[in-house]
């Protein structure tokens, strides 16, 4: 089977690394970010002379018509950034595929994983699915389930997600290779769905009005090497990496923001409904008990 490859980060080298050693798939070209080269990903392509591709606008008549000489079974994306129009989409015999980190049909969009533990889910999927004109609305191929604990945050579900789209990508590459592929419509797993959207800079800051468990879910969601959750004391900004539930605390009114105690290593915050301790934290100065934290200097 001959392939194109669109990606771009871990994902897609760890799911190349895969393809690129079954002697019966080519990869006959790679595609990586127009704004933001993957260096790593052209290394990878340079050591197997394999062609890189690049376009500002994939859809472009002169882009499609290079992709045709190619002659291609399969278009394969791996976290790539551009939309494929369906000239692009339809090109190859097999179509177009792609490997989302998301439990299709619910979490289509971007940052899913952050999106999954701010929700509080339990699992979250990795999905591969054929792309159509929708966002992430193709018809599903495989997908597989994963389980969140408390222990998880944004660093573990990451890891696990950069080995596990590489393993069920390539799964899917060899059902479609093999004739074994059942497609499955999203909308008879439910006629809705769910969109997430992009998070950007300021997304980050802490709602100390929220309740002690949205609190240790946004923070987890946004632990390293994600941005980190955000407030400031005193005019000066502290980024908070991890948090601990405190079991048996009492819901009771108070400041929110405030710090009502310390422990070893770290400080209890009042919240919404409870208190919550703060144990990962950088901040530029000493923290004490009546100290505020707020979502601005």
């Amino acid at each position: 089977m001959k392939i194109g490859y669109f990606g771009d980060g871990p994902w897609a080298h760890n799911a190349f690394d895969k393809i690129v050693d079954d002697s019966s798939i080519e990869i006959k070209f790679i595609t990586v970010r127009y704004d933001k080269r993957d260096e790593e990903l052209i290394k990878r392509s340079e050591k197997y002379n394999i062609p890189v591709e690049l376009s500002k606008n994939i859809n472009s008549e002169e882009f499609v018509e290079r992709m045709r000489q190619y002659d291609v079974d399969l278009f394969v994306s791996m976290s790539f950034n551009q939309i494929f129009r369906a000239e692009m989409i339809n090109l190859p015999q097999y179509k177009t595929i792609n490997c989302h980190a998301g439990k299709l049909p619910f979490y289509r969009g971007r940052n899913i994983l952050n999106w999954a533990l701010i929700n509080d889910e339990k699992e979250f999927g990795i999905t591969v699915h054929y792309l159509d004109e929708g966002i992430d609305t193709g018809d599903i191929i495989l997908q597989e389930i994963y389980p969140i604990t408390d222990e998880d945050n944004y660093g573990s579900l990451l890891a696990r997600a950069y080995n596990g789209c590489a393993d069920i990508l390539y799964k899917a590459i060899k059902m479609i290779q093999n004739g074994k592929v059942v497609r499955i419509k999203q909308n008879d797993i439910d006629p809705v769905g769910m969109y997430c959207g992009m998070r950007q800079p300021g997304d980050e800051i802490i709602d100390w009005n929220q309740t002690s468990r949205e609190i240790f879910n946004f923070i987890r969601a946004l632990s390293e090497p994600g941005p980190q959750a955000t407030s400031w004391i005193n005019g000066k900004v502290i980024r908070i990496n991890k948090s601990k539930m405190i079991s048996g605390a009492h819901i009771y009114k108070n400041i929110v923001g405030q710090v009502v105690g310390k422990t070893e290593g770290g400080f209890l915050c009042k919240t919404g409904d409870t208190v919550l301790e703060i144990v990962e934290y950088s901040y530029d100065g000493r923290i004490k008990i009546g100290d505020r934290l707020k979502n601005h200097e």
